[in-house]
């Protein structure tokens, strides 16, 4: 079992919706891995990952179940639309919000598009991007514990690309929701990854 998944299993087994949205998320992420900066971790982690802080903030049944369904367009080809008939019109709807629009190709551009869409959306649609964005520092974070700076080699975009737009991301979400709890988790990861780059140790490649 993930290390991620217990609360999402036990609100699995209590609704229906949340059922369905992990058992298309497994089907739809199948093979599928992420890089983390250290090594690969199934795709399917990551979407529980950000279920489960969700479910640690007690949100609703609609917002787990698009955290689990929140990649499905852009990384298994599902149109958010395609949703609505089985998960109803608010999860469709949110997904639809966390989708960004692949056309962008320039990378700070497209990030800047969709934390607009994001911010344009509400509440629900921010907890879900700001538990998205706490998840991947995380990561993140357990990767530089092992590799420092050279963590920078094995990701997609250079760390201080990457840190500048959670920097936008989390600026965002403060205006919007500044007390909520997936944001100060966001904010608290944030400051822990600072921290870990000014300490300035030197770390051995252990992965």
């Amino acid at each position: 079992m993930s290390r991620y998944s217990s609360r999402i299993e036990s609100k699995a087994d209590r609704s229906a919706l949340v059922r369905g949205a992990l058992s298309v998320a497994r089907r739809a992420h199948a093979g599928q891995f992420r890089e983390t900066g250290c090594d690969e971790i199934p795709f399917i982690e990551h979407l529980l990952a950000v279920a489960e802080l969700l479910a640690e903030y007690n949100q609703p049944e609609e917002v787990l179940a698009a955290a689990l369904l929140h990649d499905v367009a852009e990384h298994a080809g599902i149109d958010p639309e395609s949703l609505r008939g089985r998960f109803g019109d608010e999860v469709a709807r949110l997904v639809a919000a966390l989708t960004e629009d692949g056309s962008i190709d320039e990378y700070e551009e497209r990030k800047e598009e969709h934390r607009e869409q994001v911010a344009a959306a509400g509440p629900r649609a921010q907890a879900i991007f700001a538990a998205d964005k706490a998840a991947n520092v995380i990561v993140l974070r357990e990767a530089y514990e092992v590799l420092g700076e050279s963590v920078d080699q094995d990701l997609p975009v250079d760390l201080d690309r990457k840190i500048l737009v959670w920097e936008f991301d989390l600026e965002m979400l403060f205006d919007q929701m500044p007390e909520a709890p997936p944001v100060e988790r966001f904010a608290e990861e944030m400051i822990g990854l600072w921290g870990q780059r000014a300490g300035g140790d030197e770390y051995a490649p252990l992965c």
